[in-house]
């Protein structure tokens, strides 16, 4: 007989999806649930999950982190062990990290390289996205390859780390297109990096070099200049488009009225842009500041967060991660002198989807279902494993959470699970809390403890042309290339250009005029006489190495 380890009945609860709640029952067996309603058959050997009163949930899917991302001279604290451990505590059931490698580095060699870190510790199901860094046939032929057998259908490039990571536009054009020829979605970090370079070496040269410096060298203009620049060039060759952490007003904006111009691109916000501010890096203890620095920063602005909350709420931003990618301050402290040497990253796996429904639910901004959709639903169906992952219907995989709406828990880097010493969320009170979550079938936490172990979490292949983001890019490419206009050709004289002599016949025949002009070196080509018979000279220019002319 079946274990009761491989069937679970979640019973009692309400069932929420994106596009409806109802009251029902969940039963899984073998990691797939089965069935949902009430009043189900339930074979003997069932263990039982009491999950009245209760909220049961799909699993969230965080679609931005980096474990254990070697970064600055150092590597992110949080491992695929320690990070994936703390994201199934807050109710993350798959992440989607990051390859992300040096320019020059094989992107095939760089997969496998973090396939080998992730496989045996992973406590959740993970997929990937990769980074191309660089450029080349190779990277190319690469792309394809991780699309074809690789189970990879999204690749980002960076606007920023100039020297390190940063692609300029006609690379990020090839890319592009590249993206497109293979069906892969198109990701970028939005921010203008020679910028940010001279700004950098600015506010250093006036002296400041604390946390404070990081945010004054990357202001919001920077950010909306190269999402829009990013879009831009995307919908040049109708190539989708996924804004990475959205921090900003103005790149929020920018998003929204491309979207209404009918660009196929998607903006992800981050709990920290939607749960804090930049203000910390104005603070007076160096480790607070140096603890929310990341690229992009946090604004400013205090009404930011809720400014992004709203759009997520209502739809003209899409999906959240976190970019969880954390440092401790032995770590940070290696910027302690020149803030452009803190290495960059924050927490969030753990604490996005308390954020999320404290931010956004309990403040009546967005209901539970439009929960399920930023939190899970929307991401599975932009990266394509939907509905696989982010719904609870027969045939999905059993990665469910338990969610209590009327409990509370306040964040601290004391309580939480992720290895990082610090917190950004703390001494936030989120009322909305997760008690048990499910991955792959089985119970992974429940009641504050865990019973998961590192490789229980699996890879999930992902195919390229998602139907949510390329149905619009292969209908619009059916009106997308220019016509050309069919006319008669042009059958008159053409002026002889590098030397040789012409004539003109002017208006009703009369008065035929010789013409010269100058070359580039200076000598008479030929010159148009005057009609009182005096020679004009005409100078013609041509731009360095062209041969169009321009006279004056």
């Amino acid at each position: 007989m079946m274990s009761a380890q491989t069937r679970l009945l979640v019973k009692g609860g309400k069932v929420v999806n994106a596009d409806r709640s109802f009251e029902g029952d969940v039963f899984i067996e073998n990691g797939v649930i089965v069935q949902v309603g009430k009043n189900l058959s339930i074979p003997g050997g069932t263990k039982v999950i009491d999950a009245s009163g209760k909220l049961v949930m799909p699993g969230g899917i965080d679609t931005h982190t980096h474990m254990q991302l070697p970064f600055m001279g150092t590597h992110a604290i949080d491992d695929f062990y320690t990070g994936t451990k703390a994201a199934v505590a807050g109710g993350t059931t798959m992440i989607i990290d990051f390859v992300l490698d040096q320019k020059g580095v094989s992107l095939l060699e760089a997969y496998d390289k973090w396939r080998g870190w992730a496989d045996p510790k992973v406590c959740c199901d993970y997929s990937f996205h990769v980074a191309v860094t660089w450029w080349s046939k190779q990277v190319a032929d690469e792309m394809a390859e991780l699309v074809k057998n690789r189970g990879i259908n999204s690749f980002k490039m960076f606007m920023a780390y100039k020297d390190v990571f940063m692609l300029d536009d006609e690379d990020l054009y090839d890319v592009y297109k590249k993206c497109k020829e293979i069906g892969a979605l198109a990701m970028m970090h939005a921010e203008n990096g020679d910028v940010i370079a001279h700004e950098q070496k600015r506010m250093l040269d006036l002296g400041i070099t604390g946390p404070e410096g990081h945010s004054m060298c990357r202001p919001e203009p920077v950010e909306a200049e190269a999402t829009n620049r990013a879009i831009m060039i995307a919908n040049t060759v109708n190539c989708p488009m996924y804004i990475v952490h959205v921090m900003s007003k103005s790149a929020a904006n920018v998003i929204v009225q491309a979207r209404k111009k009918g660009n196929v691109v998607f903006g992800e916000p981050i709990a920290a842009s939607l749960g804090t501010d930049g203000s910390n890096y104005h603070h007076k203890c160096w480790r607070h500041a140096a603890g929310h620095v990341m690229g992009p920063p946090l604004r400013p602005d205090p009404t930011t967060p809720g400014y992004l909350m709203d759009l997520l709420a209502n739809g003209d931003l899409d999906c959240t991660g976190t970019d969880n990618c954390t440092f401790n301050a032995n770590q940070k402290a290696l910027g302690k002198d020149n803030f452009a040497k803190i290495p960059n990253g924050v927490n969030g796996v753990e604490d996005r989807m308390s954020v999320i429904w404290e931010k956004g639910v309990h403040s009546g901004k967005m209901d539970e279902n439009r929960f399920v959709e930023v939190t899970s639903a929307t991401a599975a169906k932009i990266f394509n494993i939907y509905p696989q992952k982010g719904l609870i219907a027969p045939g999905s995989d059993a990665d469910l959470i338990i969610w209590d709406p009327s409990a509370t828990r306040t964040i601290s880097a004391k309580t939480h699970h992720q290895a990082v010493d610090f917190n950004i969320f703390e001494g936030m009170t989120c009322h909305g809390v997760n008690v048990c979550t499910i991955s792959r079938g089985k119970v992974v936490f429940e009641e504050g403890k865990f019973t998961v172990s590192a490789g229980d979490g699996k890879f999930v292949p992902r195919k390229p042309y998602s139907n949510y983001v390329y149905n619009r890019i292969k209908k619009r490419q059916e009106t997308f290339d220019p016509k050309k206009v069919e006319r008669d050709p042009y059958t008159g004289p053409v002026i002889q250009l590098g030397g040789a002599n012409t004539e003109q016949t002017p208006d009703k025949g009369r008065n035929m005029h010789h013409t010269s002009s100058i070359n580039v070196s200076g000598q008479h080509v030929n010159s148009p006489m005057s009609r009182n018979g005096n020679v004009t000279s005409t100078k013609v220019l041509a731009p360095p190495g062209g041969r169009s002319q321009i006279q004056f």
